[in-house]
């Protein structure tokens, strides 16, 4: 049947009205320096994942071109390189940022913290992303700010020998990352914030005894097991780490309003995503540990209330700064009232 005149232009006519705006938007090209390597699952596909979707999801207006670790802008300068405009975006995870605003790492990783779903809903339904931008604007970074992956539980540790009581702890060099370092360096350990890549060759020389990187699927992409046999869990120290999207602020206000729908969508998409291809990896990895000849250790009770206590300790220091303390109250607040849902919404684990 054919359709009536008079039909066919009143659809035309609302297309060409949906699509003006995207035809009229100025082209973008996001040059976005990464932080975690393509090759990682889940720990760098991500960021591959939105790049190869923004161009349709935005109507062919913006384009981005990820750069490898390195290749552009080193991996601890990217906050500063997308906010002075020597790129225009960036991809990594807000713990990085510790040294320059101590609240950074409660946007990237919280030991004893919340799980993806509750990290989620409080970054999302809760005041977690006004404080997230406002962490950044209140410091003088020219930058917009979009979580934009998430991945569930890390690994706590690969070790040479087993840990069983805090002794064991005393006086071995580890990489650690974010605010369980220093938990860990009040129990002992002298800790160093290596980039992903230069963790294998450290163990292999003996410049650090142990490490913690990952969940298992990206430590096997990395090789530990082939050095030490001891791998720790839970993830105490990374229950759920968040990365983020740095764009910046100018680059972000020159874009219409589609374009940064266009990527906030994409950006929530990808959360999606990446937990899903997170969970969906990591126990064929296991598997393979073990038939590698790798000891998957569960840490006692004693040193999980170690660790818990300790880090507490350290939550009392980092109080000191004004803006942890507000970030630190609200997402406790807001804890402790989502603790009402979940100790009673879900089964127990087993």
């Amino acid at each position: 049947m054919k359709r009536p005149i008079s039909t066919t232009l009143k659809a035309l006519t609302l297309a060409t009205a949906c699509f003006s705006g995207a035809a009229m938007a100025d082209k973008v090209l996001l040059k976005t320096p990464i932080a975690f390597g393509t090759h990682l699952p889940a720990l760098g596909t991500p960021i591959k994942w939105v790049s190869e979707r923004i161009t349709p999801v935005s109507g062919n207006t913006i384009k981005m071109k990820v750069y490898e670790p390195g290749k552009l802008v080193a991996p601890l300068e990217i906050l500063d390189a997308v906010s002075s405009g020597k790129v225009n975006s960036g991809y990594a995870t807000a713990g990085y940022w510790q040294g320059k605003m101590p609240a950074a790492a409660l946007f990237s990783a919280v030991p004893f913290g919340p799980e993806a779903p509750e990290y989620m809903a409080w970054l999302f339904y809760g005041n977690g992303l006004d404080l997230y931008q406002g962490m950044y604007d209140q410091a003088g970074y020219n930058v917009k700010v979009l979580p934009c992956a998430i991945i569930s539980p890390e690994t706590s540790g690969w070790f040479k020998k087993p840990i069983e009581k805090p002794e064991d702890l005393k006086g071995i060099t580890m990489r650690f990352f974010g605010l369980g370092g220093q938990v860990m360096e009040k129990l002992g350990v002298g800790t160093v914030q290596l980039p992903g890549g230069e963790i294998f060759g450290a163990l292999e020389k003996g410049a650090i005894d142990a490490t913690e990187f990952s969940q298992p699927a990206i430590d096997q992409r990395l090789g530990f097991h082939k050095i030490v046999k001891y791998n720790y869990f839970p993830g105490w120290h990374q229950q759920a780490t968040v990365f983020e999207l740095l764009i910046n602020k100018d680059t972000w206000n020159k874009m219409d309003g589609n374009q940064q729908a266009a990527v906030e969508t994409l950006c929530l998409a990808s959360m999606t995503n990446s937990i899903a291809e997170g969970e969906a990896m990591q126990f064929e990895a296991m598997q393979k540990a073990q038939e590698r000849g790798v000891e998957l250790r569960y840490w006692n009770d004693d040193m999980l209330n170690l660790f818990e206590t300790t880090w507490l300790d350290v939550v009392d220091e980092q109080k000191q700064d004004p803006y942890f303390k507000k970030v630190w109250d609200d997402m406790s607040t807001f804890r402790t009232n989502y603790q009402v849902w979940e100790s009673k919404g879900f089964l127990p684990r087993q």
